[in-house]
């Protein structure tokens, strides 16, 4: 597309995929192609209202059990929406994640049918997984990502599904192979909230690059590297390099 243009960024489903502040993703989005002058509106597409055609990315996030389900069913009764989610950049998050896969499992062993857009199931594991979660992305130039993850759901990738990164510290997917979330040529997917591309803000832009067709200019924007700095030291070690890191955040906002 041309700079010229608006990009269009659907966030599905907000009401019910909305537990963990996931929609801040589309507003990082906005705001990074905004600041570059690249126009950008937000559409919001709700339970009860019909899908808008022709958005260039899309934004799916986390949600409860119950949500999910609904969101499953939901997606797939919009069959132009599930075959846009086909060819269009798409961002998905936890249950986002889960639902753009072949099925999702739950304790009584009943499996809800995915879009089946991602080459991976899911099944609820032993206990849930909660806290900071360290990674290191598979998309060149990215590097280590951080996030908050908050599921129980286990996933195991197929052969036709690449890791979006490898677990450094957390649980990510759950698998043996350390993995976290799923990557294709057109598909972000993680269980990081954060929101993720808030705390990463170098996968945003790997994401926008798909869409504008081409590199973006850097940001300078005050603080985003003392607060990214605050996060990969939580993940480290959760306590004992708080003080210093937020001491240097403070020498940076000082006049």
């Amino acid at each position: 597309m041309s700079r010229e243009s608006t990009v269009r960024i659907g966030l599905l489903l907000p009401d019910v995929l909305g537990t963990y502040s996931d929609r801040g993703n589309a507003v990082v989005l906005a705001q990074r192609l905004l600041r570059r002058g690249i126009d950008a509106d937000v559409i919001m597409v709700t339970a009860g209202s019909s899908p808008p055609g022709g958005c260039d990315l899309y934004v799916i996030g986390g949600g409860e059990d119950a949500a999910q389900s609904f969101a499953a069913e939901w997606l797939l009764g919009h069959r132009d929406l599930r075959l846009a989610l086909q060819t269009t950049r798409v961002l998905a998050v936890c249950a986002g994640l889960q639902v753009l896969g072949q099925w999702v499992g739950d304790g009584h062993g009943r499996r809800q049918p995915g879009l089946g857009i991602l080459d991976l199931t899911t099944s609820p594991g032993p206990r849930r997984a909660v806290g900071e979660v360290l990674t290191r992305c598979a998309v060149p130039g990215v590097g280590l990502l951080t996030g908050f993850e908050n599921h129980r759901g286990m996933t195991q990738l197929g052969p036709d599904a690449a890791p979006l990164a490898a677990v450094m510290h957390g649980v990510g997917n759950g698998s043996v192979d350390g993995s976290e979330g799923a990557l294709t040529s057109t598909v972000v997917g993680t269980y990081m909230h954060g929101p993720v591309l808030a705390r990463n803000p170098v996968l945003a832009d790997h994401l926008l690059q798909g869409v504008v067709g081409g590199p973006l200019p850097a940001l300078e924007l005050p603080d985003q590297e003392g607060v990214r700095q605050l996060h990969l030291a939580l993940a480290h070690r959760p306590f004992e390099r708080l003080g210093p890191v937020r001491a240097a955040i403070d020498r940076r906002r000082s006049p």
